[in-house]
């Protein structure tokens, strides 16, 4: 699945599963373009990548920054074949204390923030006639999940729009697809108590956390020509949980 030549634009991988994301890529043989809102990370995450990374500042969700993005990874490698849409936030809260703010605010990156980002590469991959969109979507987008009303409508609307999108583009070239982790181990999950740790453990058919890496090792299947014949579809990558 050699990705030698590729050019990829990867959102919110400044750290965590994006991170891993683009260093699968790098390890591929692809230049890689990151993008997030912390500059020290995204600065961070471009050194470690190594001297052909970009690292760009940018907020996915806005139109402005993707188009300048965009127009930069093509300004510097002249073309763009894959994007990853990973930028995402969470703001728990039950439904009947959810603000306004809580709800808009996780739509807005989550969901609005991946329609911004494709249709800021669409032409250009129509154009070429080549395209892997890949969008980093949750089981809770398709079990849905107490506290979490906002994050479950956004991924699960990712689910949609990657259909749709799928449907639009194929007849071009381009595929359109979603990964759905689980329980993915990040610096978030490393603050948990024993007790919510082995909670979640025991729904987990395969009993251990998932790593980046097994996110980043489905993206770079479905970024590579063996997934060509794949589009509109979303692949659970969570230790068997969603079958429970």
């Amino acid at each position: 699945m050699s990705l030698n030549g590729k050019v990829v634009l990867i959102t919110g991988a400044g750290r965590g599963i994006g991170l891993g994301i683009a260093h699968c890529f790098v390890q591929q043989g692809a230049s890689v373009v990151v993008t997030d809102l912390d500059a020290a990370m995204t600065q961070a995450a471009e050194l470690e990548l190594g001297k052909d990374a970009m690292g760009l500042v940018a907020d996915a969700a806005s139109q402005v920054a993707m188009r300048d993005a965009v127009n930069q990874v093509i300004g510097r490698y002249g073309k763009l074949d894959v994007l990853v849409n990973n930028a995402g936030i969470t703001k728990d809260n039950l439904l009947m204390r959810m603000s306004d703010d809580q709800w808009d605010d996780v739509l807005n990156i989550n969901l609005k923030g991946s329609f911004t980002c494709t249709r800021s590469v669409i032409k250009h991959m129509m154009k070429k006639k080549f395209g892997r969109i890949i969008n980093i979507t949750s089981i809770v987008g398709i079990t849905g999940n107490a506290g979490q009303a906002n994050y479950a409508a956004s991924k699960s609307g990712l689910i949609g729009l990657t259909k749709s999108i799928a449907k639009e583009v194929a007849s071009r070239g381009i595929t359109a697809n979603c990964v759905a982790p689980g329980w993915i181990e990040t610096s978030m999950t490393d603050q948990l108590s024993t007790e919510v740790k082995n909670k979640f453990l025991s729904q987990i058919p395969t009993g251990k956390i998932g790593q980046s890496k097994d996110i980043a090792n489905t993206v770079i299947f479905l970024a590579s020509d063996e997934a060509s014949y794949i589009t509109g579809q979303t692949i659970t990558v969570d230790g068997g949980r969603i079958i429970n």
